[in-house]
């Protein structure tokens, strides 16, 4: 097959490896937060691919980016370094509680880096028995074995065989269940800001802060995976600085490259002292193609224009979903910080979240769901107010319609 043989829906069916179940129609162009496809129809784009192109599609920082050093080097691999990669973790630094970066390509690998780094430093500095993980059930922190057996659902787990070992699972914003299990054998408690695709649910701050506590007296280390709330997606750089408590440990993917595959662990130089050459490693992390392009997006992000808008586009759709509510009684509740916005289904709706998205698409509109029974709502952070505008108007046709079928 060359490059000009027609492909379409169909053909995901026949060559790929069926672990998804793709929409009916194949996006081949975006601009902003508009997409197109094949046959040339327009969708608003409220998903951003999972909360990735927190700029929109092909902006022009990011595509100035990508071209120019494109021209340069692409890889190096991790024999030697590079500037992009160099001048990216110095933001990154600058910018947070941390004082070293590991980059990798995704945010199941920044994870899986994360929770070997927490292992590693409790052995090292406290104890071989210290090795217990403290999670969260509805947790994701990506597909790896690692990462998808500390990620607290059995569906994304199971059938694989023997899982790692000394991972427990306990309530979300609980924090009698964390006392009742947290003790000297515990390395980390691992948490997200908000729960992503275990239904958009923010950590409580009370909660918060009570973890951080018992992670200071039993010496464990507090782990932040902000794949995805992280990177202005809730209205500051990461999430952590709302609450005013400091993690040992954060992860940062999706947003983080505006599309382009890259993530990074970021920690203390006390916790990196126990990592030396050949521990750990990825080829393609830190390559200078995705530093580049990262680092445009972190200077777009990283501005009080772009953090101050997430607040007042987060109002807009939040007081159109309470109208909506109001007309048609869909939603029992509607939550989440910044633009990562769930709306949960009333109890007749349950399990419908995937027919809301296919009847958005109808209607021109590419939403989520978060669960079964959540609508995720994650546009770009600088979507523009006639689009959000529009999007919302569309996403109203097509709770209508859900409506009357129902």
């Amino acid at each position: 097959m060359d490059s000009n043989t027609s492909v379409n829906r169909n053909t995901f069916d026949n060559v790929m490896l069926p672990v998804y179940a793709p929409a009916t129609f194949v996006p081949v162009k975006g601009k902003g937060s508009r997409v197109w496809d094949q046959q040339g129809n327009e969708y608003i784009d409220f998903s951003s691919g999972i909360a990735v192109t927190a700029l929109g599609h092909c902006h022009p920082a990011l595509v100035k980016a990508l071209n120019t050093q494109g021209e340069m080097i692409w890889h190096t691999s991790n024999l030697f370094t590079n500037e992009p990669a160099l001048r990216l973790a110095q933001k990154l630094i600058d910018s947070t509680f941390a004082d070293r970066v590991f980059f990798a390509n995704s945010g199941a690998e920044a994870n899986e880096a994360a929770f070997k780094l927490a292992r590693r430093y409790a052995i090292t500095r406290h104890s071989p028995y210290k090795t217990k993980i403290i999670a969260f059930n509805n947790a994701f922190h990506g597909r790896t074995l690692f990462t998808v057996s500390v990620g607290g659902q059995a569906k994304y787990s199971d059938g694989f065989g023997p899982k790692p070992a000394d991972i427990i699972h306990i309530p979300f914003n609980d924090l009698d269940a964390v006392k009742a299990v947290i003790d000297d054998h515990t390395c980390a408690v691992v948490l997200e800001p908000v729960q992503g695709e275990g239904g958009i649910t923010p950590v409580d701050a009370e909660f918060l802060r009570g973890v951080r506590e018992l992670c200071d007296r039993y010496k464990a280390l507090l782990v932040f995976d902000e794949v995805q709330s992280g990177m202005g997606r809730t209205g500051s750089l990461f999430t952590y600085m709302q609450y005013g408590i400091v993690p040992d440990i954060l992860t940062s993917a999706k947003a983080l490259g505006g599309g382009f595959p890259i993530s990074a662990m970021l920690t203390t130089d006390e916790v990196a002292q126990v990592m030396e050459p050949g521990v750990h490693g990825t080829t393609y992390g830190g390559n200078p193609l995705a530093c580049a392009v990262a680092e445009a997006a972190f200077d777009v992000i990283n501005t009080p224009e772009v953090l101050s808008g997430v607040q007042s586009r987060y109002e807009y759709i939040v007081t159109r979903l309470e109208e909506i509510n109001q007309r048609y009684h869909v939603f029992t509740d509607v939550r989440g910080l910044g633009l990562l916005i769930g709306a949960e289904l009333q109890p007749n709706y349950q399990g419908m979240a995937r027919e809301f998205l296919a009847a958005s698409v109808e209607n021109g509109l590419m939403l989520l769901n978060a669960g079964p029974n959540v609508i995720r709502f994650a546009p770009s952070l600088v979507i523009p107010e006639d689009d959000l505008q529009q999007g919302m108007a569309r996403f109203e046709k097509a709770v209508k319609q859900m409506v009357e079928v129902k």
